[in-house]
């Protein structure tokens, strides 16, 4: 018989038997964050834990089944750094572009986080309560349950995408920036693209930088402002429509026109 598959949150963290193991899933986790902290995502390994832990590599077997399950740990970990004792204002909008921004947060805390492999259901206790948090936001939204899960799903990568950039942005060397900046403005002065000149004339090169936090919350905004009020507004739309339907069918002796 095929055993039934687990992951580490449903896995035992210590046998029954046998005597008390030396160290915890916590432990773990900790030095594998910190060692990420320091020297990225590329620095954690089963066997550099096990170094920091002062222990062997084949002890850690004891508390996870591989790196995948460290990942697992690591990420629902900064999860839990995510405040969720923020009250909700009723605005599904406003309140979930403040959580991702408290998520963005997160990320540029720890940059490695956005390099952590996405997977849809790389959810642990803190990210299930993550999960709530933003459903519980949208409680008022008129849509189907796997809709709102979408949006948390897209809310979330464009937190870590954000990040990614910004992190990215934060080493790039300023020369380096203003040769890009010189060569697309160059390419779009040329005649051929005529809508990235006039969007370029818009906002010129010699313009200031937008703080990223500023366009961060803009674009959050426009984009959950897209996918909760015009589906709400969608949905208002048929419910009017069923409705003449209805009472269509029921002139009509219940038989359609």
């Amino acid at each position: 018989m095929a055993q039934e598959p687990v992951t580490v949150w449903t896995r035992a963290e210590r046998g029954a038997r046998g005597r008390l193991p030396a160290h915890s899933r916590a432990d773990l986790t900790a030095v594998a964050v910190e060692l990420a902290d320091r020297g990225g995502l590329s620095a954690v390994s089963m066997r550099q834990v096990a170094k920091e832990l002062g222990t062997g590599q084949a002890s850690l077997y004891r508390y996870v089944s591989g790196r995948d399950d460290l990942l697992d740990l690591m990420t629902d970990a900064m999860a839990g750094e995510i405040d969720l004792d923020v009250p909700l204002h009723g605005d599904p909008v406003a309140d979930l572009v403040a959580l991702a921004a408290r998520a963005k947060a997160v990320h540029l805390r720890h940059p490695w986080l956005p390099d952590i492999p996405p997977e849809p259901l790389r959810l642990g206790p803190r990210g299930v309560d993550y999960l709530e948090y933003a459903l519980r936001a949208m409680a008022s939204v008129r849509l189907p349950g796997p809709a709102k899960m979408e949006i948390v799903a897209l809310m979330s990568a464009l937190v870590a995408q954000f990040a990614r950039a910004e992190i990215q942005g934060s080493r790039a060397t300023t020369d380096r920036q203003a040769a890009q900046a010189a060569y697309l403005s160059q390419t779009a002065s040329q005649g051929d693209h005529p809508h990235v000149a006039a969007a370029m004339a818009e906002h010129p090169g010699t313009a200031p930088a937008e703080d990223p936090q500023r366009l961060f919350e803009r674009t959050m905004r426009r984009v959950l402002t897209g996918l909760v009020v015009d589906d709400i507004t969608a949905a208002g739309v048929e419910d009017v429509a069923a409705g003449e339907e209805a009472e269509t069918e029921s002139e009509g002796g219940g038989h359609p026109r």
